[in-house]
Order: C-alpha cells, then structure tokens, then sequence
C-alpha cells in the first residue's frame, strides 16, 4: 500500500466554523509561486492566522493558532474551497497535515482538486455538521472516525452518517494511485483486450 493512501483515519479535528470559505483564504495568491507541492502548509489561511502577516502575531481566537484544537480532520462550514480552481489550495490543506476535509457542500473544481492530491473530501448532510460542531467545540479531545472502505463518518459516542465518493477515486484513494499509476495497475487487463481484437 502507497504511503499516501488513505483507508480509515480517526483522529481528533480542527472546526473551522465558517462558511464560502474560497480558495485565496484557503491560500492567498501571493503564495502561488511555487510548482512544487510541499511548503504551503506554512501559509494555510495566512491572512486569518496572523495580524498583518507577521508570523510573530497570531490572531489568539483564531482555529489553527488554538492549541486544544489539532488533527488530521479539518471539518469547515458549507461551501469550502469556492472561487478560483487553484490546486495549491488542495496542497495547503494536505502539506498542513490534514488527511480528510468535512463539509456539507464543496466546490467542485475543489473536491477534485483534492482527491487528486490524496485529501478526502467527505460530504454530510448540514444536521449531522451541527453535531460534529457541537461536539468538537464542547471537548477537543473528541475523536472522529472516517471510514472510506465502508463509506462512513462516525462521531466518537455513536453518531453515524454515510458519504458518496466514485468507484474510481475509491479505488485511487484506497491503493495510493494517481491516475498514471491505476492505468498501470490495469496493464494486465489491457494487454489481455488488446490481444482479444
């Protein structure tokens, strides 16, 4: 199994209450220089992480400079990763060290972005949102588990939802494959059509 692949993670998670979080909130332009993916963690949310971008001057209140909160789930309000189709979003999130983004609407270049680059986005109805909410807000020490092989999020305590994901991006996600490597893995599969014409 790949190193990226992803199967069932649970972990604690970081609630980012807020909804039509865009792509340049997400990663503003003025870090879009580089092509090579790793690095852009440092800048997830720059501009709501630190008063006039000063590294030494963390806004206290906000998510990811709040030490209770942590972990590879970051669950964020309705309509995440809107406005414009910068991948470099999907690798600020991933190089960050989040494996999986909850919500209960993505952008769709986003969602693709981020399976592409081996981050879950996982899709819940907006009740069962409220009670992850609820629950991390209450105790950050709350685990959350999501188990792509059965399709499911479980909240630490009972709660349960199932989420919809392609055959395709499944199978990618479960193996590590991008989409050159799942072509290979098909090789077998296409030598033995192609001699059957």
């Amino acid at each position: 199994m790949s190193s990226k692949a992803i199967s069932v993670v649970t972990s604690t998670a970081v609630p980012l209450k807020i909804e039509n979080v865009d792509t340049d909130q997400i990663i503003p332009a003025r870090f879009l220089k580089a092509t090579n993916r790793e690095g852009f963690g440092k800048n997830l949310f720059r501009d709501w992480r630190y008063i006039d971008n000063d590294e030494n001057k963390p806004h206290e209140d906000f998510v990811l400079n709040q030490k209770k909160y942590s972990g590879k789930i970051l669950v964020a309000g309705k309509n995440f990763g809107c406005g414009s189709s910068r991948e470099h979003a999907a690798w600020a999130i991933k190089d960050y060290g989040f494996d999986v983004v909850v919500s209960s609407f993505f952008a769709d270049i986003f969602r693709n972005n981020a399976l592409n680059n081996f981050l879950l986005p996982v899709v819940v109805s907006d009740g069962f949102l409220h009670k992850l909410f609820t629950a991390i807000i209450a105790d950050p020490s709350k685990e959350i588990t999501v188990n792509l092989p059965s399709q499911t999020i479980t909240l630490d305590g009972g709660d349960s939802e199932t989420f919809q994901i392609s055959d395709y991006k499944k199978t990618c996600l479960l193996n590590g494959y991008d989409d050159i490597n799942y072509l290979l893995s098909q090789r077998a599969k296409i030598e033995a059509f192609e001699k059957s014409i």
